[in-house]
């Protein structure tokens, strides 16, 4: 198994820190951040979600494109991915993120996807079949515009979104070749919204399967109501303590002789470096008993 993490998860470091830590705590590969900051967390200082040290955008890729694949080489990582967040329907940007997969693309390792979403989640404001019809519109064109820079789209499977399911996801996707377009598999979102059993999901995605996060959530509780029906939460927690099958996650993926990275997403209020030694030493000991 290949396994890697993604740079959202760590705000205060520069590029070359970001490489040196993952390096150092046995990683094989980073899935590098390239967002926009959201106007709403601009001067708040540095978060997963907001302002960066190693400040990654659509705009700057191309440009960077290059110290991204020596960083990443220099510390002997591969590059799993990049962690963008366009949405289709936002073809100057999926365009911009393509040439910098391209340009990246040209030196050795390459890039093998950019992250690119469905045009509108799902609220229950709007019927999903109105919805899936504009998405796969919506997503062919965008995956239309990016195909002269051969360069692959992913979908993430999500909660909140019109994929929060491996079947849902293969709705979209398979209305195009693999070659084209791949599937982020994410048990971490969808033990909240879209759990399908696990051997039953990825025989279904089978070569749309192109990427795997992994991060834990456990169900709390949250009281009782006036019936007495009792309400659950879902709370972060490590790789070992999720509800989760890892175990049987990687067991699968040795049987379909997965070659893609597992990709440790972990953004609980703890240490990055000890959340992050955690998952990599409890995957690397589940992997070694398989």
């Amino acid at each position: 198994m290949k396994y890697s993490a993604t740079s959202v998860m760590l705000p205060q470091l520069t590029m070359e820190e970001q490489a040196e830590l993952l390096q150092r705590l046995g990683f094989d590969g980073i899935e590098w951040r390239v967002r926009r900051v959201p106007e709403s967390q601009r001067g708040k200082g540095f978060s997963e979600w907001g302002e960066h040290k190693n400040d990654l955008t659509p705009e700057n890729f191309a440009a960077n494109a290059a110290k991204m694949n020596q960083v990443a080489s220099d510390h002997g990582l591969a590059i799993a991915g990049i962690a963008s967040n366009a949405p289709a329907d936002d073809i100057e940007q999926v365009k911009l993120l393509a040439e910098g997969a391209a340009a990246g693309g040209r030196a050795a390792g390459g890039i093998p996807f950019v992250r690119i979403g469905c045009p509108r989640g799902f609220d229950d404001s709007v019927n999903y079949n109105t919805l899936y019809d504009e998405a796969v519109e919506v997503y062919g064109k965008a995956l239309d515009a990016i195909e002269p820079f051969g360069v692959k789209a992913a979908l993430e499977i999500h909660g909140g979104t019109l994929h929060p399911s491996a079947s849902l996801a293969h709705r979209i996707v398979s209305n195009w070749s693999p070659e084209r377009v791949l599937v982020i598999y994410d048990p971490n979102n969808i033990i909240r919204d879209g759990y399908e059993t696990i051997d039953l999901a990825l025989d279904l995605l089978g070569p749309y399967l192109g990427h795997v996060h992994v991060g834990g959530h456990k169900p709390v509780s949250a009281g009782h109501d006036e019936a007495g029906t009792g309400h659950w939460q879902w709370q972060g927690a490590s790789l070992a303590e999720g509800f989760y099958d890892m175990p049987r996650l990687l067991r699968k993926l040795k049987a379909v002789s997965y070659g893609g990275f597992i990709s440790i997403e972990d953004f609980r209020d703890v240490p990055v470096e000890e959340k992050l030694r955690e998952g990599i030493e409890y995957l690397k000991v589940v992997e070694s008993s398989l």
